[in-house]
């Protein structure tokens, strides 16, 4: 199934319920006096938050949604029924655009709600304009449209840890690796179109699709994975000693995109892992790796899938970051 991260809406509240004009029957009394009821308010539009980012694929097909109608008044001085609310769920982390006022609102915890569009009032029926000198009054007024809407979500995930880097660095190998993930891994650039969340103890982490220059102006997967980044609470950045040299200048172009999209992503707590350190052929280059590397960050690790005593100790100094 393929992960939605943006759609677009039309939303309606309900319509209210029309007054009426009914009368009293009693015995020899033809018309006893006004007894229209008056209609119902329609139904409320509401936006709630879970805790699910597959959400927004429920409404892959359906993208018009309303609330319910009002009911009309009735006799005997009944009131219509009002109309039910409509409740849409959408997953943490959405950003919903009114794309007629502009107004957004940011869906942030689990459970939060919103009314976003409000239901027409009911109309009155005859019995409301009952007076001292109209006693038999013919009027009614029907109900009110509710209101209406067009909007965007636009959904930017939250996670513990932001796993970042260029394409093949090892992102949805070491999510497959340490979390309950089934992230589908090949060798070619872009291998994760989608971003990929795995549970780590109770810790979310989202492998990110790999960046390259030029991300932040919207080159390769673009603007568009950056986003989702904004939200997670650190970055775990992956280098790769595959074709080894220069590994220092693509960590520096990565962190240079993060830079320039902004949002003080390049400000976020960052760990420096060096994967695919099978790849080395001699020790004294990740030897040398380390030494440079810690030049830069003092929370460097080397990683290699095929050695279980690596993955070990990174998922160790991970739970002791994020628990700190």
């Amino acid at each position: 199934m393929a992960f939605i991260d943006e759609i677009k809406f039309e939303a309606a509240a309900g319509r209210g319920g029309d007054g009426v004009v009914r009368w009293r029957q009693e015995k020899f009394i033809p018309k006893g006096g006004p007894a229209g009821g008056d209609g119902g308010r329609g139904g409320n539009f509401y936006i709630r938050a879970l805790r699910d980012i597959h959400i927004l694929s429920r409404y892959k097909s359906k993208k018009k949604f309303s609330a319910e109608r009002g009911e009309d008044g009735s006799s005997k001085s009944l009131h219509g029924a009002n109309g039910r609310d409509f409740i849409l769920e959408l997953p943490m982390g959405s950003t919903i655009t009114n794309l007629e006022t502009d107004e957004k609102l940011v869906l942030t915890e689990e459970g939060e709600q919103f009314i976003i569009l409000r239901g027409g009032h009911g109309g009155f029926g005859n019995e409301h304009f009952k007076s001292s000198t109209n006693t038999t009054p013919t009027e009614f007024r029907e109900g009110k449209e509710g209101e209406e809407g067009h909007f965007k979500v636009e959904l930017e995930l939250f996670a513990d840890i932001g796993l970042v880097g260029l394409p093949n660095a090892g992102k949805s190998s070491l999510l497959n690796a340490i979390t309950n993930a089934k992230a589908e891994v090949g060798d070619y650039p872009f291998t994760t179109l989608d971003p990929n969340l795995g549970d780590f103890y109770g810790y979310i982490i989202a492998d990110i699709p790999g960046l390259i220059e030029g991300a932040s102006e919207g080159k390769g997967l673009g603007v568009k994975f950056l986003r989702h980044i904004k939200r997670t609470k650190m970055l775990a950045h992956l280098v790769s000693f595959e074709n080894g040299k220069d590994m220092v200048k693509r960590y520096k172009e990565v962190r240079k995109e993060l830079k320039k999209y902004g949002q003080d992503l390049d400000k976020k707590e960052e760990i420096i892992i060096l994967t695919k350190s099978d790849e080395a052929k001699d020790k004294k280059v990740i030897t040398k790796a380390l030494k440079d590397f810690k030049k830069v960050s003092k929370k460097v690790f080397t990683l290699s899938l095929f050695d279980d005593k690596t993955i070990k100790n990174l998922m160790k100094e991970l739970t002791k970051i994020l628990k700190s």
